[in-house]
């Protein structure tokens, strides 16, 4: 796998995802084309996923926040008929290299986490509407929602089959969720992670792997009742105006040296290490958040936090050589603290809370990624 894996997409280039909004509900529907998997020699059947897939995922989670804060409830189903999701695909996996599965397994956990937190950090509350098999990574996905709903038919059904299966572990936080989050019984979690053919209906609630089941013809009516029900008990607010996130202006050199409007990436093959610079702001802080909203994407910490994401995403996957990350910052410190100082004062203005949430996750992204990292702080420094 030596194609250059791009993170940077938009609901122009989806293939596998589409959303749906309707007021304070959308529909996050997830139908993957099975023929646009992101490298050669597999098929992404049963709504199976790869990176790619999950690119796409991370990109509409960032957007809902940004661009839909009227959003209160994203109820996450599927596009097919007698699946819902069917994981991780075992061709793609099988053909990876360990390197590319590790990270590929770093980077949907992340994702997973974004989402999750988001009725906690965002107020959008994430429901899975579960029709057909929902199975592995299907149902660890399932597990990161906020609520799981199952309808009652004789296809549907959750199940972490990959011990059975594949002799492995669940490996995006299946067991901790189902353990730790959904308080599943021990005994129970032993027995529902040690049998392939998953668990269906009253029994899935009784243990407690679901939220609730429904008859399969009052299914999509409940859904929606319920949708509307969590929407109206979540207390933000209706007039909130999103900001469109545009797409990163990025340029690669020739010796793979990264370059974008605040970040660059400096590479050292001989001494496998990369120097990533970030630059601090050129212009004065906003006089407020107004003006601040006003900016977008391209408000200072909101830019630099999206380039800066990308750049550590670009050299997880595409730069594994690459054993020594160096950290610099170049610019006016009292300037940079003057545009930290906004958001920190505005920490309930929705905009400001948005941003210093992403900086929250884009930093542990660095330190979870599996590289030696160091910082110099130099003359010159921000």
């Amino acid at each position: 796998m030596t194609k250059l894996i791009d993170f940077r997409t938009n609901p122009s280039k989806y293939n596998h995802w589409h959303v749906e909004y309707n007021g304070p509900v959308a529909s996050l529907i997830m139908d993957v084309n099975e023929d646009a998997g992101l490298f050669e020699g597999y098929q992404l059947k049963l709504n199976s996923y790869d990176l790619g897939v999950d690119i796409e995922l991370n990109d509409v989670v960032q957007r809902m926040r940004f661009e839909h804060p009227e959003v209160k409830v994203v109820v996450m189903k599927s596009g097919k008929e007698k699946v819902f999701c069917a994981g991780a695909n075992i061709r793609m996996l099988g053909g990876a290299a360990h390197s590319h599965k590790v990270n590929f397994c770093k980077f949907t956990n992340e994702t997973r986490n974004a989402f999750e937190a988001a009725e906690q950090e965002s107020g959008q509350k994430y429901v899975a509407a579960v029709k057909g098999a929902c199975a592995g990574g299907g149902y660890e996905l399932a597990l990161a929602c906020n609520y799981i709903m199952l309808t009652d038919d004789a296809q549907s059904s959750v199940s972490l089959p990959e011990v059975p299966l594949l002799a492995v572990l669940p490996g995006t936080g299946g067991l901790t969720r189902v353990t730790d989050k959904r308080k599943v019984r021990r005994d129970l979690a032993d027995i529902f992670c040690s049998t392939e053919e998953g668990v269906k209906g009253k029994r899935a609630q009784d243990w407690r792997l679901v939220d609730e089941v429904i008859a399969n013809s009052k299914f999509d009516a409940t859904v929606a009742e319920r949708a509307a029900q969590f929407a109206a008990e979540l207390s933000k607010g209706d007039d909130r105006q999103g900001i469109t996130l545009g797409d990163l202006d990025r340029k690669i050199d020739e010796n793979g040296n990264v370059t974008y409007s605040l970040v660059e990436v400096a590479i050292d093959r001989d001494a496998r290490s990369a120097t990533i610079t970030l630059h601090g702001p050129s212009d004065d802080a906003p006089r407020d958040m107004a003006a601040f909203h006003a900016q977008g994407d391209q408000a200072y910490l909101l830019r630099l936090a999206r380039e800066f994401e990308d750049a550590i995403l670009h050299l997880r996957l595409n730069e594994m050589e690459l054993g020594l990350w160096v950290f610099k910052t170049q610019g006016d410190p009292e300037r940079l603290l003057a545009h930290e100082k906004l958001l920190a004062d505005n920490a309930d203005h929705w905009l400001a809370n948005e941003v210093r949430h992403f900086w929250k996750r884009t930093l542990k992204r660095v330190d979870v990624t599996s590289r030696s990292l160091v910082a110099l702080v130099e003359h010159g420094s921000c």
